[in-house]
């Protein structure tokens, strides 16, 4: 078992120095390049006093988080199943760090940062016409930003038409959500679920 950092990095090379030199402290025009091509991040947050992590899908139209400056991102707040894990957390700890995917890319961008969640017109407003007005907007003051190299998106090979699985080879979320429950209620199709989120995003699209 490893339990020290000498014992990890005996196993392991030194990083190269490109791997350290090319971490930022701002987002530079191809950091804010990959961000506004972006569909797609998951965000991370922690929770105070030992709190276990949370990490969770963000998703919009690319470029749906905005670069405000060099130092700042805007990531609006979507409806989502009103647990807040994320939010809540950054209230308590406001470290986070955020990882963007852009679809047929296999580098990733890293930013780490602190966010502060804003609900002044002038945030909101950012957003003005462009989809559902969020109730919130998380601005991230950046700390870090780093790309990731292709290699862990070319072993999975997640953008490869090969690599997709068919969504029959899993159980519907609502039958998986039931047995997990013990509900013995029907649960929803999966044909229906996807006509319900479908409608739910136009709603939200009419709403802007």
């Amino acid at each position: 078992m490893i339990t020290t950092a000498e014992q990890l990095r005996a196993i392991y090379a030194q990083p190269a120095e490109r791997a350290l030199r090319k971490q930022l402290d701002h987002l530079d025009a191809y950091c804010q390049r990959i961000i506004a091509l972006s569909p797609f991040c998951v965000i991370a947050t922690a929770g105070e006093g030992g709190a276990l992590l949370d990490a969770s899908p963000r998703g919009g139209p690319r470029g749906f988080v905005k670069c405000a400056d060099a130092h700042r991102l805007l990531l609006p707040d979507a409806g989502g199943n009103n647990r807040l894990d994320s939010l809540t957390n950054l209230l308590r700890d406001p470290r986070i760090a955020m990882l963007f995917f852009v679809p047929g890319v296999d580098e990733t961008l890293r930013v780490n940062g602190t966010a502060r969640l804003r609900d002044e017109p002038e945030f909101i407003g950012q957003f003005e016409g462009e989809r559902q007005l969020p109730k919130l907007v998380i601005e991230v003051q950046v700390s870090e930003a780093y790309l990731h190299c292709a290699k862990a998106l070319m072993r999975s090979k997640l953008w490869s038409a090969d690599a997709q699985i068919e969504r029959s080879e899993l159980p519907t979320l609502n039958q998986i959500i039931h047995a997990q429950m013990g509900s013995m209620t029907a649960p929803e199709s999966q044909d229906d679920m996807v006509r319900r989120y479908r409608q739910q995003i136009v709603d939200e699209q009419g709403a802007s």
